[in-house]
């Protein structure tokens, strides 16, 4: 009785199958919209270390390196040119 249950199963899922779409990967590229309730002091991200400068205004500033984001752990190993062309320790 198990065995039919099983096969009844199956067949009902394929033949569900062309109509089950597929999960739609992420693409690149987009508009990201995040609202901020609050009203910024100034936009001087290394004068003010609030939310309210942070958000809106990082993605204005750019910084000479950054740690790998696909790295577990930040380490001296880690970091990658955003605008530097080259440095040494």
């Amino acid at each position: 009785m198990r065995h039919h249950a099983a096969i009844a199963s199956a067949i009902v899922v394929l033949a569900a199958a062309p109509w089950i779409s597929p999960a739609t990967a992420q693409k690149a590229g987009g508009i990201l919209k995040v609202y901020n309730s609050t009203n910024p002091p100034s936009a001087s991200i290394h004068e003010e270390s609030t939310i309210a400068t942070n958000m809106p205004f990082m993605a204005v500033f750019n910084n000479l390196v950054l740690f790998d984001t696909t790295k577990e752990r930040n380490t001296p190993d880690g970091i990658v040119p955003e605008l530097a062309e080259s440095w040494s320790w």
